[in-house]
């Protein structure tokens, strides 16, 4: 047990760190020994002091502490990703290195000795970003190299009033086959804070609104809105969630003791010098800033190349519709026709391939879907020992030479990439198997997406293979309950301003069918609208798009929604924000390949009815509209200003498609 030697601190030092246009500030004090900051945009405080620091193994650096010095310069950066809503991006920011100093230390022989720390921060025009840099200690016996980080103090102190947007964490080994958490609960909306979830803090990406009353006055009706995530998690750290002890602190909290089995520990093995990953946070006065940062990606770099030149697009599968009997060769034969006929890449096969169509079976698929200009992409369980999941195949992915192995016969028989599922947590051994997982499967020239899942931290731009993650309640929950497709459009109008925004997310949606079942005559029962379905596969970003259409669309739907779902893209050159609340409706605009493609839906009682700017000034363009019966038309329409009047009934959606001029 560590014991701190009195200390006494002179005085305060206070740090204030500026955006490059001046209007986001934070400032950064070590008053009565413990470092601490605060968040302000023009102005007005969007976090009031919220604690940093962490506890190693070696030292308490959350008290005792005196800032001794903070130097500032300007960083850039200007990278190209096609994975995500940007395409091209050039970050600008002020960043502050902040040396921290301990006196004392602990008691016995090593007393006198300094811990020295870092917290680094970056402040750009709307995200603040922090973490900590650890160094080597020197005492009697050498100097140490490694450490064991053991907790954060890393805080988010928010106004009195702020409502909250929140996913609980799930408690470890419960749910489906003991493979929770896996980032899939629903969100709780405008909700008042001091909550702790179901007992387990929150999932990231956290959003919060700040009240009116913190408003400059003349600002009446309006809110702020904040951020939470981090990014740059590798096999180095664990993953993190928000903790809340009561009252308006959320603090960083590591892994829960029962995931992966109660395998490994909750604490993160660091060698030193190390670098935590980033704490983000991003800030606006509407809700443009958190839908266009790109703050996730702009921290961190690529950490290998990509070994190939990776494609993207669309692609189909059947177990969305038709569960695990549709795995047989004759059903993915002619989904791999279906894909064909719509000009898409690729079909996921999912599990039980390995026992329902075999090894030999399913290279002789491959062949037939690349004479078809079609590629496959193949599921298999994360395995190890953490989750009781029966479906197959097993034991292919958790260990390096089986691993290898699987990845070469995929590599031979012109597999496109794998989806990987039910993995076991947040430790940091389940982080360094995302990582081994990405790192192999670059080496043969796979793909990867994962399913029951943590959140992608940066990894679009990390790991060149990685493709998206599902991390959030996805479309088989529409398969499984009426109340999931009752609630689709909240969902679908919350995950676009929470979960799709810091990293991609595989739904798998934007289904034609009337009803989740192979015959589309019974199961359950799609509330929402065609051109609903159109709207959320511009909402709902990732490169790699598996869309819950079935063969039966081609003559069963609407002609005009079966070639827009064929002509749509994955990947985008800019997104924008148009309007929206979380919960309620959403409109937010993409770009690519010179068009822009501006989607909105409704999930509100009401019709939405407003009048929104298009990001065009193409006098003619195309838009799909539902009625208040939610039947949906395509029709040509021209305007010679670029502000329209729209109206979205509820479970309805829009889109508008117009050249970028």
């Amino acid at each position: 047990m560590l014991v701190m030697a009195a200390i006494t601190i002179a005085h305060a030092e206070e740090k204030r760190i500026e955006s490059p246009d001046g209007n986001l500030v934070v400032t950064i004090n070590d008053e009565g020994g413990k470092p601490t900051y605060q968040v302000s945009l023009n102005g007005t405080t969007f976090l009031e002091r919220s604690p940093l620091g962490l506890k190693t193994n070696m030292a308490d650096l959350t008290q005792g502490l005196t800032m001794k010095s903070c130097d500032t310069k300007a960083v850039s950066d200007e990278y190209s990703l096609k994975t995500t809503k940007q395409s091209h991006i050039k970050y600008e920011a002020t960043e502050a290195v902040c040396h921290f100093e301990q006196e004392g230390g602990v008691q016995g022989r090593d007393r006198g000795n300094k811990y020295t720390f870092d917290i680094i921060f970056r402040v750009s025009n709307r995200d603040v970003a922090f973490r900590y840099k650890l160094y080597p200690r020197r005492g009697r016996g050498g100097e140490t190299l490694v450490a064991v980080v053991e907790s954060e103090a890393s805080g988010f102190t928010f106004p009195e009033g702020t409502t909250t947007f929140l996913c609980p964490q799930s408690k470890p080994m419960g749910g489906f086959a003991r493979t929770s958490p896996s980032y899939e609960t629903s969100y709780s909306l405008d909700d008042q804070m001091g909550k702790n979830g179901w007992g387990e803090g929150y999932t990231f990406p956290c959003l919060f609104k700040v009240p009116t009353a913190v408003a400059k006055p003349q600002q009446t009706g309006q809110a702020g809105w904040v951020l939470i995530s981090e990014t740059g998690t590798d096999g180095n750290y664990v993953a993190c969630r928000l903790l809340n002890d009561g009252g308006a602190n959320y603090r960083i909290g590591f892994p829960q003791a029962g995931e992966m089995n109660g395998q490994g520990s909750t604490s993160a093995a660091v060698s030193l010098p190390c670098e935590t990953p980033w704490r983000t946070i991003t800030i606006g006065t509407t809700l443009a800033n958190i839908v266009e940062s790109t703050v996730a990606n702009d921290l961190v770099q690529p950490k290998y190349k990509a070994s190939k030149d990776y494609t993207y697009g669309k692609g189909s599968w059947s177990w969305i519709i038709g569960m695990d009997s549709s795995c047989n060769f004759d059903e993915q034969k002619r989904y791999i026709d279906f894909s064909a006929a719509m000009g898409w890449r690729s079909v996921l096969v999912d599990a039980l391939w390995d026992k329902q169509i075999g090894y030999e079976k399913m290279a002789e698929l491959s062949r037939y879907a690349q004479s078809k200009g079609v590629g496959l992409f193949l599921w298999y369980n994360s395995n190890g020992s953490w989750n009781d999941a029966p479906q197959s195949p097993l034991g292919k992915m958790d260990r390096s030479a089986a691993r290898r192995k699987e990845m070469a016969w995929m590599q031979k028989n012109g597999i496109l990439g794998i989806k990987v599922d039910f993995f076991g947590g947040d430790k940091q051994p389940m982080m360094q198997l995302y990582e081994d997982i990405l790192t192999d499967a670059n080496e043969f020239g796979l793909q990867v997406i994962f399913h029951g899942c943590t959140l992608p931290r940066g990894w679009e731009r990390m790991y060149p293979n990685y493709v998206a993650s599902e991390a959030v309640l996805a479309s088989e929950n529409l398969h499984f309950g009426q109340g999931a497709c009752d609630a689709e459009a909240t969902n679908a109008c919350t995950h676009t301003f929470i979960r799709n925004v810091v990293g991609s997310m595989d739904f798998g949606g934007s289904t034609l069918n009337k009803h989740y079942n192979a015959d589309n005559q019974h199961g359950t029962v799609r509330r929402t609208s065609d051109v609903f379905a159109l709207a959320t596969a511009v909402l709902f970003q990732s490169s790699v798009q598996h869309f819950a259409m079935a063969p039966n669309n081609l003559t069963d739907a609407p002609e005009w929604a079966v070639q827009f779902m064929k002509d749509v893209p994955t990947t985008w050159d800019e997104v924008k924000f148009i309007d929206g609340y979380p919960g309620k409706y959403a409109i937010i605009a993409r770009l690519a390949d010179g068009k822009w493609y501006v989607a909105g839906i409704n999930a509100q009682k009401e019709a939405v009815k407003t009048k929104i700017q298009l990001p065009f000034t193409a006098k003619e363009f195309t838009v799909y509209s539902d009625d208040a019966q939610l039947n949906g038309s395509m029709k040509q329409q021209k305007s010679k200003k670029p502000l329209v009047n729209i109206e979205i009934p509820e479970n309805g959606g829009l889109v508008i498609v117009g050249d970028a001029q």
